[in-house]
């Protein structure tokens, strides 16, 4: 595919812009594209995953009330949070613990939670989904033992056998 500008040469940049809901193509070479200053990356305002990450990592301008980026730091990497939002990767494992506070806001507003769920195969897919209700029923069950609430919690055993008995296996939920 030619150049959608000059005509001339290949195209071997390819925008997709979606604005309002109105979608604009460009192909472009990659002179015309510098020409543009849309070439990711190659001029001074060119934008870059770390950038994009940046931008998601800087809460402040949202409203979001978080520490300063300087005060968290990793003690085993030395890395501050700061750096990483610039870099776009951590430093060492300990990193996750080190920027947790910082890490969860930003994975809900990017994944919607913060437990991964996977993608579920389609034959064991409703044994799996089962399981998770399962234990997210039980969850509620000591929940609801602990808050002393103690009908909900009825409902909630017989919940959890009736679903155990489904997948075959048998109840050990305690009375």
């Amino acid at each position: 595919m030619d150049c959608s500008e000059c005509g001339n040469r290949p195209a071997t940049v390819y925008f997709t812009k979606i604005t309002n809901g109105s979608k604009t193509e460009m192909h472009l070479c990659e002179v015309c594209a510098k020409e543009k200053g849309e070439l990711l990356g190659t001029t001074p305002n060119g934008f870059s995953i770390n950038s994009l990450l940046a931008g998601i990592l800087n809460f402040e301008s949202q409203g979001i009330p978080v520490s300063a980026p300087q005060t968290l730091r990793c003690n085993t990497c030395g890395l501050t949070f700061n750096q990483f939002s610039q870099i776009g990767r951590f430093g060492c494992s300990d990193c996750y613990q080190a920027f947790e506070p910082r890490l969860d806001p930003l994975l809900r507003r990017i994944h919607g939670g913060t437990t991964h769920t996977g993608k579920i195969p389609a034959r064991s897919g409703g044994v799996i989904q089962k399981r998770r209700e399962i234990d997210q029923l039980r969850h509620q069950l000591n929940d609801r033992i602990q808050k002393e609430k103690f009908e909900e919690a009825a409902s909630l055993r017989d919940q959890i056998r009736a679903l155990e008995s489904e997948l075959g296996g048998s109840p050990n939920v305690s009375e």
